[in-house]
């Protein structure tokens, strides 16, 4: 980064800045980095992977996909907000990052609407809703009833507190006026290893892990959170359809590109419509089907409009739950 920042000093000097930039040739000239800001081998870096892959074949360059874990998310997002706004540093932005963690850790350390800049939504993942097999429903409406008579009885488990599955719970207690106790694990996997032990009895998950447990028994499926139905489970119905929009909404997982406020506009529409072709490929398309995610781009305007329109929600439910990180 300093050697292009000589380099762009010495050249303007010399020759003025227009032709100076004609020099420097167009972007990009050379590899992107792609910053995942969670570890290797979860869904946020597996989609991470496949669309850089897909946006090297689009703009001649490699995108290399650089872990930075910690905080929730926190640190990856910082690198982000703080590199070089020259289109060569990018961040894979999550609900978690976007529209949580502002809203939980305050913006003291990074503010997504001032420090980064929305490049391309890039998809969206279903989550699965579900109870243990000993819950004594088939379906949602009696999983309804079942609640609703019996406040306080059942419990629901989820990643931690102030988590997306926390903050689903305290929706769902809400819209559907049900008393479900929540109990925080330390992460999906142990959370999910209690619903299906019978520990928890409700439970929530994207759709690409949840379809196993789901498929072997473990756990039984009754309704789900997406655009429409699912075609691995067409049976189950959409939240959307059993008249709860707002939980369709928020139980949808995004996840979309972001780059450093000050980045270029004319960078900015490049990189989406690199975005918006590899997602075109049938290749990647089929790809991001097998992680339950579908793929869901537009312009960098739409993506802040959804940041934007999740953040405002996601404010609403910590408030009315009275959530806070020291529960």
């Amino acid at each position: 980064m300093k050697f292009r920042l000589l380099h762009a000093l010495v050249c303007a000097a010399a020759v003025g800045a227009s032709t100076c930039a004609a020099a420097q040739g167009a972007y990009p000239s050379q590899p992107v980095r792609l910053i995942v800001p969670f570890a290797p081998g979860g869904s946020t870096d597996v989609l991470a992977r496949a669309v850089a892959e897909g946006m090297r074949k689009e703009l001649g360059q490699s995108v290399v996909v650089e872990n930075r874990a910690g905080a929730g998310g926190l640190l990856g997002t910082e690198a982000v907000a703080r590199a070089e706004p020259d289109g060569y540093t990018l961040g894979m932005a999550t609900v978690s990052t976007m529209a949580v963690n502002p809203l939980l850790y305050g913006t003291r350390r990074v503010d997504p609407a001032t420090q980064l800049k929305p490049v391309a939504q890039v998809a969206t993942v279903p989550v699965v809703w579900m109870v243990n097999p000993s819950f004594p429903a088939q379906d949602f409406a009696q999983f309804l009833a079942e609640l609703r008579a019996n406040p306080g009885k059942y419990s629901y488990g989820s990643p931690g507190v102030g988590s997306l599955g926390h903050l689903n719970l305290a929706a769902m207690n809400a819209s559907l006026k049900v008393e479900v106790l929540h109990v925080p694990y330390r992460g999906m996997g142990p959370a999910l290893t209690a619903a299906v032990g019978g520990e928890v009895q409700v439970q929530q998950d994207q759709y690409a892990s949840a379809q196993s447990l789901i498929k072997a028994g473990k756990l039984r499926a009754i309704a789900v959170s997406a655009p429409a139905r699912l075609a691995g489970m067409p049976e189950l119905p959409t939240m959307q359809e059993l008249g709860y929009p707002q939980l369709n909404a928020l139980g949808q997982t995004w996840f979309g590109l972001v780059a450093p406020a000050g980045t270029p506009d004319a960078v900015v529409q490049q990189l989406n419509q690199a975005v918006a072709r590899a997602l075109a490929d049938p290749g990647l398309v089929q790809r991001l089907a097998t992680l339950g995610a579908q793929p869901d781009t537009g312009s960098p305007q739409a993506f802040a409009e959804r940041i934007a329109g999740t953040l405002a929600a996601n404010r609403k439910i910590i408030e009315t739950a009275g959530i806070k990180l020291d529960e």
